[in-house]
């Protein structure tokens, strides 16, 4: 063979020098053995692609093409694959390790939890509680229906599914991401694992120990089991652990005695004991029965119970609440306000909260909680006799806010927590009458509203205060006429007067001239909760036909004392467990109204004390300003008020003790009626003269609106009776206005009518404030009284 030939069988190409090589991308050999004439090539390999141009496949020098541009950022498939296999070998040697690394451990110290300590805000001590009330029982012990109630309302499928439900952890993570609800996606596994083994704190820790915990427990241990630890050791209220104990607690019977629809009630207690318990909190009825009806909807579903049985059950109301030893006079009431406090924010849960080691210093201060004790015992519980049927039926409520700090200072729940356990103080089942007409007059300013023919709403604004006059709209009468109180008429008369003399007729005006879904947003804006009962945006909704609580009433007083600044109140100052101290929200303080329109209020419920339902609360000795308030029936009455340094309101309630059901108060304490210018205000005056003693007294510092100040002349018109008879008010000067001609003089009457008179008093002359108004009554006439 030729040195040519041998040069071309070792591949070196025509025309290239033994030893030579090509450099990348240029000189010989580009095109493969399919190169161009004339240019060396060499052998083709199996994968290589492309011929002498580098065509599909290859580049002529059989590598892959180089990617380029953004297809460089993309991973290969063979990468995907590769990243996927490695997620799944790690995940699946975690789940392998987690299991065999986390042993079930013994149980937590549940069954001797800790004492809470509940502390003054002096530091001295006001309560010790956290005796756990639990009684284990076996699942013999426990009726299968009533297991079947607990099924229902917490896991449904627990004896065909998993110890954990992945997917329900899943949507319960995205819904507490969302802003849906913080949810657990736990199965009665978990809970179990969760409330015997571990604890209740939301960390990762804990949450990855129940997992496996949980796999672990349900390889070990049957399904029946399980049920049965989840039933001794879950917390149902009242310091009730456990099915046994919550039956007792609740039923006053073993639970073995428990029929379907007590055992459907317990049932829905697990969920949030505090938020269904309708004997602490009466207002709780309706989200109580709800979800009642859910569990047994829920069993019906599962052919646990046929729809007739279900048909044919009637809620069943729990016993009344024990109270725990240690907890009586204010005590009880105190602690159960400041545990709803803790968990109502979500400070701590129920559950964590009930194992105790707490150490909570509250804001109350013992001056002002003795001085309340004090106030309500001599003004009021001192008047009962047991000779008088009626008054079984009182019950007292009280709570005072510094406004400048949104500190709940003092709280009054009842005579005795061991002998009334429901707070009167923070529940919300009684109206709250005309107190919350001052809402409906702050609204009116801040909102610039003025009169159906376009008046300005000041203070001295005039409005028709005949009885059942028919509130008039932009289109004419909105179907409803409400009644003054003892059907009394006032003909035309100023904001003001209206407000001293509580005149039903002007203030349902008002509101619809404002806007009831405006007076609605200003009450919610001084802190009435959005929630509470009965706030309904309509006309009536000035004569305070709502649900709110003493305490809900109190922080809106607070807001217009703060100048119409508002922060959430607080009752709690302190909380720390062992070494950590447990974070408090921010109360965030605003301006909820213009300092013009709280202000301006505050002007007008200063003339209710000194001339008008509330005189009573002068003998507090301060400047103050304040609301006298009636319900339906004369069912409750109030006193809302504040000085420059403290808000106060008083409410006298009546119910029966045995039955729950709300009772007039007509005779109690001797009285022919109990109104809020009686007992709430004397007890207001005798708490606040006490609690402020020993301290400067302060003028209210006020910027009002233009006009508030301007002067009137209009009848003299006597206030309602109160427990005494009020001085003569003399009648002061009124300028005219385009709109309605000067009133004539009307002398005051020297005593006051025991009874409601036969008609209404006789003014001619006065125009109407609508023109061409019907006449003639309206619906709910006779909704509430005027103070």
């Amino acid at each position: 063979m030729s040195d040519e030939h041998a040069q071309r069988a070792a591949g070196g190409g025509r025309g290239a020098p033994a030893g030579w090589a090509p450099r990348a991308g240029e000189g010989p050999g580009r095109g493969g053995n399919g190169g161009k004439p004339g240019e060396p090539g060499r052998p083709r390999r199996p994968g290589d692609g492309g011929n002498g141009d580098g065509g599909p496949g290859g580049n002529g020098n059989g590598r892959r093409p180089r990617r380029t541009g953004w297809h460089r950022l993309l991973p290969t498939w063979r990468m995907v694959v590769g990243g996927i296999l490695l997620v799944v070998l790690l995940i699946a040697a975690g789940l392998i390790a987690g299991y065999m690394l986390v042993q079930i451990p013994a149980a937590n110290q549940a069954a001797v939890a800790e004492s809470n300590v509940f502390l003054y805000a002096d530091g001295s001590q006001l309560a010790r509680d956290g005796e756990v009330n639990r009684e284990s029982v076996p699942l013999s012990k426990v009726p299968r229906d009533v297991q079947h109630a607990v099924l229902a309302a917490e896991d449904r499928d627990f004896y065909s599914e998993s110890a954990v439900n992945p997917e329900a952890m899943l949507r319960a993570a995205w819904n507490t991401v969302t802003g849906k609800g913080k949810q657990s996606g736990s199965t009665i596994t978990q809970q179990y694992v969760k409330n015997y083994y571990l604890g209740q704190e939301q960390t990762i820790s804990r949450k990855v120990k129940e997992f496996f915990i949980a796999i672990k427990l349900d390889r070990e241990e049957s399904k029946d089991d399980i049920l049965e630890g989840y039933l001794n050791t879950s917390y149902f209220g009242r310091n009730a652990y456990g099915i046994q104990a919550a039956s007792q607690a609740y039923y006053g019977k073993d639970s073995d005695k428990l029929n379907t629809a007590e055992g459907a009630y317990l049932a829905t207690l697990l969920n949030a004991p505090s938020l269904y318990d309708v004997g602490a909190h009466p207002e709780n009825q309706a989200r109580a029965t709800a979800r009642w009806n859910y569990v047994l909807d829920g069993m019906v579903k599962k052919k646990w119970l046929t729809q007739a049985e279900r048909s044919a059950m009637k809620f069943p109301a729990p016993g009344k609440a024990r109270a725990r030893v240690g907890m009586s006079g204010q005590r009880g009431y105190l602690v159960e306000a400041v545990k709803d406090y803790l968990t109502s924010n979500k400070i701590v849960d129920e559950q964590t909260l009930a194992r105790g080691g707490y150490r909570i210093t509250t804001t109350v201060e013992k001056k002002k909680q003795d001085a309340f004790v004090s106030a309500v015992q001599k003004q009021l519980m001192d008047e009962l006799s047991d000779d008088r049927a009626v008054d079984r039926y009182v019950r007292a409520g009280g709570a005072s806010i510094d406004p400048r700090t949104g500190r709940v200072v003092a709280l009054y729940g009842g005579i005795d927590y061991t002998k009334q356990f429901v707070n009167n103080a923070t529940r919300r089942d009684f109206q709250v009458g005309s107190t919350f007409k001052p809402f409906v007059f702050t609204s009116a300013v801040a909102n610039d509203a003025s009169t159906q023919d376009g008046r300005t709403i000041t203070p001295f604004t005039l409005y028709d205060g005949t009885n059942k006059r028919p509130v008039q709209g932009p289109n004419g009468p909105v179907g409803y006429a409400p009644a003054n109180e003892d059907d009394r008429s006032y003909g035309q008369i100023t904001v003001t007067k209206a407000t001293d003399l509580s005149v039903n007729a002007v203030y349902a005006q008002m509101a619809q001239d404002v806007g009831p879904a405006k007076v609605k947003d200003t009450a919610v804006a001084l802190g009435i909760p959005s929630n509470t009962p009965d706030l309904n945006a309509n006309p009536s909704i000035a004569l305070g036909v709502a649900n709110a609580s003493v305490l809900d009433m109190t922080q809106a007083y607070a807001t217009l004392a703060n100048h119409g600044r508002h922060g959430a109140y607080t009752i709690v100052d302190k909380v720390t467990k062992g070494a950590e101290v447990i974070p408090l929200p921010n109360q965030d303080v605003k301006q909820a109204v213009t300092r013009t329109a709280a202000d301006t209020t505050t002007s007008i419920l200063e003339s209710v004390v000194d001339n008008g339902t509330g005189r009573g609360a002068q003998a507090a000795g301060r400047p103050a300003a304040g609301k006298t308030g009636t319900a339906e029936d004369d069912k409750a009455a109030w006193f809302a008020g504040y000085t420059p340094d403290l808000a106060t309101v008083v409410a006298v309630m009546g119910q029966d003790s045995e039955t729950g059901e709300h009772k007039s108060l007509y005779g109690a304490a001797g009285q022919a009626r109990i109104n809020g210018g009686g007992f709430p205000a004397d007890i207001w005056a005798a708490y606040t003269g006490s609690a402020l003693s020993g301290t400067s007294v302060k003028d209210f510092d006020l910027e009002l609106e233009s006009g508030a100040r301007m002067p009137t002349m209009e009848p003299t018109i006597p206030a309602p009776p109160t427990t005494s008879a009020p001085p003569s008010i003399p009648a002061p000067p009124t300028p005219p206005t385009p709109s309605f001609p000067p009133l004539p003089p009307t002398g005051p009457p020297t005593g006051f009518p025991t009874r409601p008179p036969t008609g209404p008093p006789s003014i001619p002359g006065l125009p109407t404030f609508i023109p061409n108004e019907p006449k003639g009554g309206g619906l709910d006439g006779g909704l509430l009284g005027d103070y």
